[in-house]
């Protein structure tokens, strides 16, 4: 058996680098050399700090995850790699899988995809995060012609926003409370504005922000039948929303999106992987790497998770590099 290495979270906030063993792949099983993985600055630090609720741990269990919620727990869900052996049609491809942090791996050959020639290894490890914003937009069903708030400019928002910036006649701006998310928004081509200066009686609003005061936005910002799609995992927190006000005589609808499952409208003839493939494909787009942070190495991992979590940071996806 080889030997691999991994991140753990050993208790909340803390984490460390582990060895473990390795069996050989097996039939209809490949060997993946990663590459590069990414951190989910949402998810993924609420799951460091330890804020997910019993209730949850079943539903927010990561394809790969090893350990329970109580810790340790190796958890994560963005790594491309390079196949070493395994399924002949696969070998030497460059992929990416819902893994967690850790140096090589063992998974069903139906686990990867392959990624695009077009996409490096630092951009393709965005494709769970754009996954999301296509899922969400999915469910929020945008039209040509919309006027369209996207609340919190974190990946996902970000992300959300660009899709939705591609559709013709489509007024997008990007809100957030950072001024200096302006110039992440000019790079992917989006309107920027601070919540105070928003458009309000828009037609669709997206919340991305994780933060109840961007929820309460959402509504205020809505027009009259708009549709508010929260895209927002708050952990265990309590989110007191203002539904009194005009949230009844606008008949807003608020809608939850979650990645977990396709949504409806698309589920009859989309399943994941087929999902997975699109991100994989938008990704060709060289504008995100706005979102990219300099790659940091994996022996640094425990403490760049802890830096990411303890306080605020301009860094979008912090790149984690294994080469």
């Amino acid at each position: 058996m080889a030997e691999a290495r991994a991140f753990w979270v050993t208790a909340p906030g803390r984490g460390e680098v582990r060895s473990e063993l390795l069996p050989a792949p097996g039939a209809g099983e490949v060997l993946v050399e990663t590459l590069a993985s990414g951190i989910s600055r949402g998810t993924e630090i609420l799951v460091f700090q330890g804020h997910v609720p019993k209730s949850q741990h079943q539903v927010m269990r990561a394809p790969f995850q090893a350990g329970e919620f109580e810790f340790p727990l190796k958890y994560g869900y963005s790594s491309v790699g390079i196949v070493a052996d395994g399924a002949p049609e696969l070998r030497g491809r460059r992929v990416f899988c819902l893994y967690p942090h850790q140096d090589r791996y063992v998974v069903p050959a139906s686990a990867v995809v392959p990624v695009p020639d077009a996409v490096p290894d630092a951009r393709a490890v965005l494709a769970a995060n754009l996954e999301t914003a296509l899922n969400g937009l999915w469910d929020a069903a945008p039209r040509i012609g919309d006027r369209v708030a996207v609340i919190g400019a974190g990946v996902v928002g970000v992300l959300a926003g660009a899709l939705l910036a591609r559709m013709p006649g489509t007024e997008v701006q990007l809100i957030d409370v950072n001024p200096d998310k302006a110039a992440i928004a000019a790079a992917l081509q989006v309107d920027f504005a601070l919540p105070a200066a928003a458009r309000g009686d828009v037609d669709l609003v997206i919340h991305a922000s994780g933060a109840a005061e961007g929820l309460a936005r959402a509504l205020d910002l809505a027009g009259f039948e708009a549709r508010v799609v929260e895209l927002s995992w708050y952990g265990d927190r309590a989110v007191a929303l203002p539904l009194g006000e005009a949230f009844h005589s606008r008949r807003l609808r608020l809608i939850a999106s979650q990645v977990g499952a396709v949504a409806p409208a698309q589920r009859s003839r989309w399943d994941r992987r087929r999902r997975l493939a699109l991100a994989l494909d938008l990704l060709a787009d060289r504008r995100f790497d706005a979102l990219l942070a300099p790659a940091a190495p994996f022996e640094r991992l425990p403490e760049v998770m802890a830096e990411l979590a303890a306080r605020p940071s301009s860094i979008m996806c912090q790149v984690i590099s294994y080469r």
